[in-house]
C-alpha cells in the first residue's frame, strides 16, 4: 500500500490554475487587455485616459496577485499540507508493519503444493533449515526421509524421532488409506498395509546408519501418531498435510506448509512435539553413534516385535540405499 498523496496538489502553478484564484486572475487579465486594447484605437482624451489607466492597473494587480498566490501558496503547503502527508505516511507504515507481524504469526512464509515427485525447490529449502538447526525433531511414519536428510546434510545435531508403532494395525491404518486414495483401485488395503510396515523397519535402518550424523537420536514410538508429517528445526517448522483431500488433490507428496519460529504455528506444533515425544504411552528408545550392530538387532525387535537377523538388516539396507538415491536424484540433492 503506497503512502504517496498523489491526488494532492503540490505544485504551485498547480494550485493556482486549479483554484478560484485562478479565475480571478483569468479575469483580472481578460479586463487589462480589454482596457488597453480599446484605448490604444481611441483618440486622444479623456476616455482614453481613463481606460489605460484601468487597464495598466488592473494588469499590474494580476503581476502582483500571480506572485502572491505562487508565495502564499507554497508556505501554505509547508506549513498544512506536508505535514497531513508525512503523518498518513507513518500511518500507513505502520498499519503495514502490523499486517506484517499478524502474516508472521498466523500464516505460512511458504506454501507448497501437492507433487507426484519430490519437489526440489522445497527440499532444498528444509535441508537449508536443517543445515542451521541444533535440533532436528521429525514426527512422521517410517523416519525414511529423516535418515535420507541426516546423511545428505553437512551439519551434526540432536535428533528426535516420534514414529508410528508397526505392531499397532491403527496407527497404520490413516497412512495405509492415503495411500490407497493416491494409488487408486489397484492396490488393496493389505498389500499396502504389508509395505508401510516394510517402510518402517527401512527407516528404522537408515537411522542407525545415520547414527554417526548426530550426536543422539532420541526414537519414540507411538500408537495413535498425527498424520500430519512435522519436521521442526531452531528457526522453522514444515507441516506436511496427509489429512488435507478434501481440495480433491491427492498426491504421493501433500501440500506442505512452512511457519517461521515465533508464529503460533510453530510454538504450538514445538509444544505438542515435545509433549509426545516425552509422553509415558510411548515406547523410548535411543541411538548413540556407538550403538552395535547387536544392540540395534535387539532395539529392532522391541520395536516392530520381528527379530532381525543379519541377511534381513542386509535386504533393508539395500533397499534404503535404493530409497535415499531415488529421493537425492528426484529432489536434485547431493547424494
Amino acid at each position: 500500500m503506497s503512502a504517496d498523496a498523489r491526488g494532492i496538489r503540490t505544485n504551485p502553478i498547480q494550485e493556482l490554475f486549479w483554484t478560484r484564484t485562478g479565475l480571478l486572475l483569468l479575469i483580472l487579465v481578460v479586463t487589462a487587455g480589454t482596457c488597453l486594447t480599446i484605448s490604444s484605437g481611441m483618440e486622444s482624451g479623456t476616455l482614453k485616459n481613463v481606460l489605460g489607466s484601468v487597464g495598466t492597473g488592473t494588469l499590474i494587480s494580476a503581476v502582483v496577485s500571480f506572485w502572491q498566490t505562487i508565495i502564499t501558496s507554497a508556505a501554505a503547503q509547508r506549513a498544512l499540507v506536508a505535514p497531513v502527508v508525512e503523518e498518513s505516511r507513518r500511518a500507513l507504515r505502520n498499519l503495514s508493519a502490523e499486517y506484517r507481524a499478524l502474516d508472521r504469526e498466523f500464516f505460512p512464509s511458504d506454501v507448497f503444493e501437492p507433487t507426484a515427485t519430490p519437489d526440489p525447490a522445497f527440499n532444498q529449502k528444509l535441508m537449508a533449515d536443517l543445515e542451521r538447526t541444533r535440533l532436528y525433531c521429525f514426527r512422521g511414519f517410517s523416519g525414511r526421509y529423516a535418515a535420507c536428510r541426516m546423511l545428505l546434510a553437512h551439519s551434526e545435531c540432536e535428533v528426535r524421532v516420534v514414529l508410528a508403532d508397526p505392531r499397532d494395525d491403527e496407527a497404520i491404518s490413516g497412512r495405509a488409506r492415503y495411500t490407497l486414495r493416491n494409488e487408486g483401485v489397484e492396490s488393496n488395503y493389505g498389500s499396502v498395509q504389508a509395505r508401510l510396515k516394510d517402510e518402517i523397519g527401512i527407516g528404522l535402518v537408515g537411522l542407525y546408519l545415520a547414527r554417526a550424523r548426530s550426536r543422539l537420536i532420541d526414537v519414540t514410538v507411538v500408537p495413535d501418531p498425527p498424520l500430519e508429517r512435522l519436521e521442526l528445526f531452531d528457526d522453522s517448522c514444515w507441516l506436511s498435510l496427509y489429512s488435507n483431500t478434501s481440495a480433491g488433490v491427492v498426491r504421493l507428496h501433500p501440500r506442505t506448509l512452512r511457519f517461521t519460529e515465533g508464529s503460533f504455528v510453530y510454538g504450538v506444533e514445538r509444544a505438542e512435539f515435545l509433549r509426545i515425544s516425552s509422553s509415558r504411552y510411548g515406547q523410548h528408545f535411543t541411538i548413540h553413534p556407538n550403538t552395535s550392530t547387536d544392540d540395534f538387532f535387539a532395539l529392532y525387535e522391541k520395536i516392530t516385535g520381528s527379530p532381525l537377523d543379519e541377511k534381513r538388516f542386509h535386504t533393508l539396507e539395500n533397499k534404503f540405499h535404493t530409497f535415499r538415491l531415488e529421493f537425492s536424484r528426484a529432489a536434485q540433492l547431493r547424494s
